[in-house]
């Protein structure tokens, strides 16, 4: 299972509603913290989030709506007395920006603070673990930025009951069929492995995109995915804007879903000229139906 949480939707300019750039995303009770703008800790508390849970953080870009609240969060985790490294996945130059905070504010941390430069024209594998792989995505903004994606493993095979009763298996045999293995009863039959288990379910995605101009490499790399976060800093209309200045309008979100095959598109990232946002979701579903506003404290479950 895949929850997102939306901890901020706004973009640069700060507004009263609105949060900078902010997610949690929990992979299987894995947390993960996907940019980190103004006041995210105190969105996690609000949201009910544990930080000392946190895995890993991964920033998209160094711009400050998506990068501020991380040094207050870094130092926080000490007052609670964390002792587990946390991994910032990050562009360069990242590193510059750590060693001076540790070196003016955060110098004896009870935990290791690792940065892991992310190299933002590659698509690959950047961490993984049994049941979890997160992918870089190249995306075209004004500075060197990444998106990420989120997937789940192949689940473990399960055993159907109805066969553990017909063939009377030990629980050996259930245990090697787990395994993938083909099973030779007592009488000598052999039953092909694809006749006792099943996937619980496929492995589910989630896809992080800001902030980018539209680009079909990203449609690539996304296809398929569960559900799509892509930013829409702007509506159509403001589409010169948007290009000149890196970023998506509603439309562009749309149609990048729309080409991905996305299951779900959420849109964010809004300027804060937008009070209304609603223009921007009517584009978005034009061209996409399944698209919904991103609402900061709501969690997304696929």
């Amino acid at each position: 299972m895949i929850r997102v949480t939306i901890l901020g939707r706004a973009s640069a300019k700060p507004t009263a509603g609105s949060h900078p750039s902010a997610q949690a995303v929990n992979v299987n009770e894995q947390y993960f913290l996907v940019d980190a703008g103004e006041g995210v800790q105190q969105q996690m508390l609000r949201c009910g989030i544990n930080a000392l849970k946190l895995r890993a953080v991964f920033i998209s870009h160094l711009h400050g709506d998506h990068l501020f609240g991380l040094f207050p969060l870094i130092s926080t985790l000490g007052l609670y007395g964390r002792r587990t490294p946390l991994q910032v996945f990050a562009p360069h130059p990242f590193g510059e920006i750590l060693e001076y905070h540790l070196r003016y504010f955060d110098q004896n941390l009870p935990y290791e603070v690792q940065w892991v430069p992310v190299d933002t024209t590659k698509h690959r594998i950047i961490f993984e673990n049994r049941t979890t792989e997160v992918w870089s995505i190249p995306l075209r903004h004004r500075v060197p930025a990444s998106g990420y994606l989120f997937r789940e493993k192949e689940p473990p095979l399960n055993v159907d009951k109805g066969v553990i009763d017909r063939y009377g298996l030990s629980v050996a045999q259930i245990v090697a069929a787990k395994r993938g293995e083909d099973i030779t009863l007592d009488d000598g039959r052999t039953i092909p492995n694809g006749e006792l288990t099943y996937l619980p379910h496929g492995p589910r995605a989630y896809a992080y995109c800001s902030d980018t101009n539209r680009s079909a490499m990203v449609a690539r790399r996304v296809a398929g995915v569960d559900l799509l976060y892509h930013e829409a800093t702007y509506a159509d209309s403001e589409r010169k804007q948007a290009k000149e200045r890196g970023h998506a309008t509603a439309a562009d979100a749309a149609r990048t879903a729309l080409a991905a095959g996305a299951g779900r598109l959420l849109i964010g990232h809004f300027s804060s000229r937008y009070r209304d946002l609603t223009p921007l979701l009517d584009e978005a579903r034009a061209i996409f139906p399944n698209t919904d506003i991103a609402v900061e404290g709501e969690t997304y479950e696929i």
